[in-house]
């Protein structure tokens, strides 16, 4: 699990903020208290509604070598990318993923490395692999998913690295009940409703000065 979650491992997620620039760039987030709101909104309505559910569905169709289930939430969680932005993130995770899981010997992972492959997929995959359970994979998945956003949020706003750590702390208490909410979702109910980080990431598709990738 450690190694999974690891920001050692060569994925490249640092690269992008999935909005988070522009919002900054147009004053929606701006100091701590408006960073931590604009996280815990994502957390809560983005990546704890669509992201997780689907993460318990990937791990539980890997356990059951059950590879349409597989295939069908990959593509889910592929076309419920809501600009170019964001779907090319997670498609380049996603390989990243592959490459290094192609390395750890993990045979599955190669049928993947030249397909359109989600980052949640192989992630589900691994844990499978390594007997991590569905509820510690998705708190991890949500950990990395954190973690890089706070540090993106350390760069941008900017903040200092105390208010970072603040804000990580933060973000762990609500994890466990995002977690357990996500583990009871039925499938009409996966989705995000960020509507502000849809925008913010479609308008940093063309915004003239960016430190992170689009």
């Amino acid at each position: 699990m450690f190694h999974l979650v690891s920001p050692a491992l060569p994925l490249g997620a640092y690269a992008y903020s999935q909005g988070l620039e522009h919002a900054v760039e147009v004053g929606w987030v701006h100091d701590e208290p408006s960073a931590s709101c604009w996280l815990r909104g994502l957390l809560r309505n983005g990546i704890g509604t669509l992201d997780l559910p689907v993460v318990f569905r990937l791990h539980a169709a890997w356990s059951a070598s059950d590879r349409d289930a597989v295939k069908y939430w990959n593509a889910f969680l592929i076309a419920a990318r809501e600009t170019s932005e964001l779907r090319a993130e997670d498609l380049h995770v996603g390989r990243s993923l592959a490459k290094v899981l192609i390395e750890q010997e993990i045979a599955a992972a190669h049928e993947w490395k030249e397909s359109p492959v989600c980052f949640a997929a192989l992630f589900a995959l691994a844990a499978t692999h390594w007997n991590i359970g569905a509820a510690d994979a998705a708190a991890g998945y949500l950990w990395t998913w954190t973690e890089n956003q706070v540090l993106a949020a350390v760069k941008l706003v900017p903040l200092g690295q105390s208010a970072g750590q603040r804000l990580l702390h933060a973000l762990l208490g609500d994890m466990p009940e995002v977690v357990a909410r996500a583990q009871g979702l039925a499938d009409e109910e996966i989705g995000t409703s960020a509507v502000g980080q849809s925008l913010a990431s479609a308008w940093h598709e063309t915004q003239y000065s960016r430190l992170f990738r689009s």
